[in-house]
C-alpha cells in the first residue's frame, strides 16, 4: 500500500486496433507517453514497471488529483501521441480508460504486482469503445460499483 496522500495506478495496454494503421505501443514507448504527457502535473510521477501484465505505475496526490482525473490526463496524453503520428482520419483509435480499485488479496508478493488500495487500469487503444465495452461485458462487470471503485475514461474520434 502506498503512504497516505499517495494513489498508485498500475497500467496494462490492451492495444485493439487492425495491423498497419498504427504500431502497437511497447512498454518502453506506453511509459514514455505518460511521463512527457503528464509531466506537467509535478504531483504525479510515472516508471515503467518489469511485471508481465502491468507496464507502467502512476503515482499521483490524492490531495491534489482524484483517480478519474489522473485517468483523464493519460487518455489525453495517449491521445496527443497518437494525433502527433498523423493519422487523424476513420482509422484514429478510441481511447478507453477502464479503471477498478483493488480490493482484494494481492495475487503475489511482488513489489510491482497490484495492491489492495491501488488502481488496476487497462489502456484501451481500439476502433470502436462501444464495441469493445460490449464484448467485455463492462456494464455487467461494474453494475452496482461506485466510482470510488471503478471508473471509465472515454475518448472517441469525432
Amino acid at each position: 500500500m502506498t503512504e497516505s496522500g499517495t494513489g498508485r495506478m498500475l497500467l496494462s495496454h490492451n492495444f485493439d486496433m487492425p495491423e498497419g494503421i498504427f504500431r502497437p505501443l511497447s512498454r518502453e514507448d506506453l511509459t514514455l507517453v505518460f511521463a512527457e504527457g503528464l509531466s506537467q502535473y509535478p504531483q504525479i510521477k510515472c516508471r515503467q514497471l518489469n511485471h508481465p501484465h502491468w507496464m507502467v505505475e502512476v503515482l499521483f496526490s490524492t490531495n491534489e488529483f482524484s483517480p478519474p482525473q489522473v485517468g483523464g490526463f493519460c487518455a489525453e496524453a495517449l491521445v496527443d501521441q497518437r494525433m502527433s503520428q498523423g493519422k487523424v482520419d476513420d482509422f484514429f483509435p478510441d481511447i478507453l480508460i477502464l479503471a477498478g480499485l483493488k480490493k482484494t488479496p494481492p495475487l503475489s508478493s511482488d513489489a510491482e504486482a497490484l495492491q489492495p488500495g491501488e488502481w488496476g487500469v487497462d489502456v484501451v487503444e481500439t476502433p470502436s469503445a462501444e464495441s469493445f465495452l460490449l464484448a467485455m461485458g463492462w456494464e455487467d462487470k461494474t453494475a452496482g460499483k461506485s466510482i470510488e471503485d471503478v471508473f471509465k475514461v472515454e475518448r472517441r474520434k469525432g
